[in-house]
This record gives C-alpha cells, sequence and structure tokens, in this order.
C-alpha cells in the first residue's frame, strides 16, 4: 500500500522557522476532529530545530535538523497505548487520539526523539499529525512544506520498496537507527548534523607575497594508511573532507601543488578539526588535533 515519507534536507534548512510558524497556524486555535485538538499558543512546538557547529574559526560550518515526529513503523507510542489512544493509520501516519488520549502525560515521555508535547490546558499529549486532515482532503503538502522556502523538507507517497529504492538512491538516512523504530521521516546529508570534517587552506608564497594555492591535491590518509578521500582545493585554497566518524582517531592530509612539492599534516581527530593554513614554503611536518 502507499504510505506517506517525508524528507528532510540537512543542507538546505537554515532554520528560518517557517515550518514552526506556519504549523502555529495551522493549529492554534483550530480543533480538526478526529486528528487533534487546538496546540496551545505557547510553551509548545511539534517541529523543532537543533542547530550544530562544526570546527574551529575560522574554517566553520553550521548546520540544522528539524524533527517532527517520526511516524514510525514500529513506534514505542503505539505499543504504550494498547487502546488505541495512540494508533498508526494504514498510510504510516500516527496519530494521537484526541479523545482517548486524554489525561495520558505518560505517554510524552514513551518517545525516544521527544516528539510528543504535554498539552497542559487540554489535558491531552500532542505531537506532529503530518497535517492528515489536509491530506485526506487531497492536499499534496503539509503546511510546514509548503511555507520551506529553501524546499528542504519534501513529502512523499510511494509504496515501501519504492521508497527503499530512494534510500539507495539518494543517500537517505534516518536519525538515530539504533533505536530501532524505523522512521517514516528520512534525511539527506545527515552527515552534517551527526559526523565530522577536516579542514583547512593551503596557501603559497608568490611575488613576495601570501596567496591561496587554488587546485592544489589534497590526499586523506587513514591510520592504517589507506586512502579516505582525495579533493582539489578552490579559489581560495581552502579544502574539505566530511562525513568522518567522530573520535575516529589519526589520518595524514598529503597536500601537492604544482612545483612547490609535497607536503604532509598529521591530524588527530576528535571532533570537526581545522588544521589551519598549510603553506607550502617548509617541508615542516605538523600535528594538529582536537579532542574527542
Amino acid at each position: 500500500m502507499n504510505g506517506w515519507y517525508m524528507i528532510i534536507d540537512v543542507e538546505k534548512c537554515e532554520n528560518c522557522k517557517n515550518c514552526f510558524l506556519a504549523c502555529k497556524d495551522e493549529y492554534v486555535g483550530n480543533d480538526w476532529p478526529g486528528y487533534s485538538a487546538s496546540m496551545p499558543n505557547h510553551g509548545q512546538s511539534w517541529i523543532v530545530t537543533e542547530g550544530r557547529e562544526r570546527g574551529q574559526y575560522p574554517f566553520i560550518d553550521v548546520a540544522y535538523l528539524p524533527i517532527p515526529c517520526m511516524h514510525c513503523d514500529n513506534p514505542p507510542c503505539v505499543t504504550a497505548a494498547p487502546d488505541g489512544a495512540i494508533y498508526k493509520r494504514p498510510d504510516g501516519i500516527v496519530i494521537i487520539d484526541p479523545v482517548k488520549a486524554k489525561g495520558r502525560e505518560d505517554l510524552v515521555k514513551v518517545c525516544p526523539y521527544g516528539a510528543i508535547r504535554w498539552n497542559e490546558s487540554q489535558n491531552l499529549p500532542q505531537k506532529c499529525t503530518l497535517c492528515a486532515h489536509l491530506l485526506d482532503d487531497g492536499w499534496k503538502h503539509t503546511r510546514c512544506i509548503q511555507s520551506c522556502p529553501t524546499g528542504a523538507l519534501t513529502l512523499r507517497k510511494g509504496t515501501r520498496s519504492r521508497m527503499e529504492q530512494a534510500i539507495n538512491e539518494e543517500a537517505l538516512e534516518t536519525y538515530h537507527p539504533e533505536l530501532g523504530t524505523h522512521p517514516r521521516v528520512f534525511y539527506k546529508n545527515l552527515h552534517r548534523f551527526t559526523r565530522c570534517f577536516i579542514g583547512g587552506s593551503v596557501s603559497v608564497w608568490i611575488n613576495e607575497q601570501n596567496e591561496c594555492a587554488a587546485g592544489a591535491l589534497v590526499t586523506l590518509f587513514d591510520s592504517a594508511g589507506k586512502q579516505a578521500g582525495i579533493c582539489t582545493t578552490d579559489s581560495y585554497g581552502d579544502f574539505k573532507f566530511d562525513n568522518l566518524e567522530k573520535g575516529s582517531g589519526s589520518y595524514t592530509v598529503r597536500i601537492s601543488f604544482k612545483d612547490y612539492g609535497t607536503k604532509t599534516v598529521e591530524a588527530e581527530l576528535g571532533t570537526s578539526l581545522n588544521v589551519g593554513i598549510i603553506s607550502m614554503n617548509t617541508n615542516k611536518k605538523s600535528v594538529i588535533r582536537t579532542e574527542t
């Protein structure tokens, strides 16, 4: 059977909060019988965006991760509510019944993603419904997706086998797969938030001034001497090897540039690491570390 899936591209999210505001606009003061009671005006959000900074000045990037209800195929919340207070629809959407779930504050803590909120005034647990009332009315998008200016959020409907194909073709991932909940929210470029990079800049001395070494060949080797990545520096002399495991240990960065020869830098990777400016005018070996 066809079901709904949300795709979130971490690379495109700019933390503009449009998704949060659109959700508020749809649910604050509005009851949708059978789907949800109204959301409180303050103190609650059904989609939370977390931010993470990587690297060291001046080589830094920031990634944002929107986290709605994951509409899991193995939802702990449904298991915790055998009376139907929370149930999963055939199309994959997980709904908290706004009548049966009254008074069930215990259900807030069963979600491992922290997606369920407690509405004190309604005496009710609540969360993202994936705008099921709108989708059932023929809408093609949720309110958060409709409001996203960068296209970071998208919605798809299809079979599980078609989604499995998309996972492989587009390198989609779930957040915290070790939880075993099998979410229907998938992420592109999740490494921007969960993994690390080694980056830096290459310079050369030309005409009595320091210049960016654009087009330098940079190769990354792991502790076993196996090539872990290769790239060329951009017009600013910058390079970056991303999607590395946090605390994965020793790496060697080797730079080759025209007739300036080759230079190596030893990098000890704890968190994301800026190895700084590497000058090709000296053969001195450098060792750079970050704490795990």
